[in-house]
């Protein structure tokens, strides 16, 4: 069996349409299959919508949050109620390409590959200044875990052995993307171009996706704490020149008042130090969230027929 794991937030108008979709596809492909629907706190009508089409078609699967806690919240919810043998994450909104869970599922069942990934060919209608974003923000991942994910997505296909692996994993704080490459087991890609949203508009601010930068950065690398290290030595060196040539103009009678100069150390060495702090404060704040051990998520409610649904397969047989 395959599951379909499908996060949504606010998106209302997309939830029938993506499960009729996959529904379609699957059947006309004769693929035993669940839609898992994660309702990440949605403000509009999203809960209503997979009520609606769970009580419809018992091969869907509901799952409420109490607020709003994220995409990456939502994915780990879904792979923790998965029942599937595999399964497939994408987004709620079809900008991943619902054809190709075909071809992902193709490749698995006929071939020993635990993962298929979901690589982007482009990223859509995306402006400079993301896509430099992108750029800067997979460059960093990669030289801090070693771990290429550019033009990486959420979108791929786990076997259960990967499923099992990422719910044994306790971390609060987590990036899925990074997570399901760490864990290794056998890879293949496939390719896909990003589609335009079917309806409604996009839900990451410009604030938003540099939170998330943010947090998947320093959740899964050092590199922030080893820059603070680079500017110490820096700054160390800077500081033995500057030693090293007011000492000799002192000796040799040509050191003047420099009341400026000092005034601009004192700042910049001031700055760097804050600046150090911040960093080393941000990661500290990130190690008491995991030490208080609280769940990534809180379910209000769920919606499951699929016992209902495995039960009229067996009486039509």
């Amino acid at each position: 069996m395959l599951s379909v794991i499908i996060p949504a937030y606010n998106e209302e108008g997309n939830i029938s349409k993506a499960a009729d979709i996959v529904r379609r596809l699957l059947i006309d492909n004769s693929i035993e299959y669940e839609i898992i629907f994660i309702n990440d706190g949605s403000s509009d009508n999203t809960w209503l919508e997979i009520s609606r089409n769970a009580e419809m078609n018992p091969a869907v699967f509901g799952i409420t949050f109490s607020r709003n806690f994220g995409k990456e919240s939502a994915i780990f919810a879904g792979l923790r109620y998965a029942k599937g043998n595999a399964c497939v994450i994408m987004d709620c909104d079809l900008q991943h390409p619902p054809e190709k869970i075909i071809e992902m599922y193709k490749i698995w069942k006929n071939n020993d590959i635990d993962i298929i990934e979901g690589i982007k060919t482009s990223r859509g209608n995306e402006g400079i200044f993301h896509k430099i974003s992108a750029k800067l923000f997979y460059g960093i991942i990669r030289i801090g875990s070693g771990l290429d994910l550019r033009n990486a997505s959420d979108f791929k296909l786990l076997d259960r052995h990967v499923i099992d692996a990422l719910n044994t994993m306790p971390e609060r704080l987590t990036f899925f993307r990074a997570m399901s490459s760490w864990v290794g087991f056998k890879k293949e890609s496939v390719y896909y171009d990003v589609e335009e949203r079917q309806l409604g508009k996009t839900k990451w601010s410009l604030k938003s996706l540099i939170k998330y930068a943010i947090r998947s950065i320093t959740s899964y690398t050092s590199i922030p704490m080893q820059i603070v290290t680079f500017i110490g030595a820096v700054s160390f060196i800077l500081s033995l020149i500057l030693g090293i040539n007011t000492l000799y103009n002192k000796l040799s009678g040509k050191s003047l008042e420099g009341f400026s100069t000092v005034i601009l150390l004192q700042l910049f060495t001031s700055s760097i130090i804050m600046f150090s702090l911040g960093i080393i404060g941000y990661y500290i704040s990130k190690i008491y969230e995991e030490i208080k051990n609280r769940p990534r998520y809180i379910v209000s409610d769920i919606i499951d027929n699929r016992n209902n649904a495995k039960k009229e397969k067996d009486d039509e047989k």
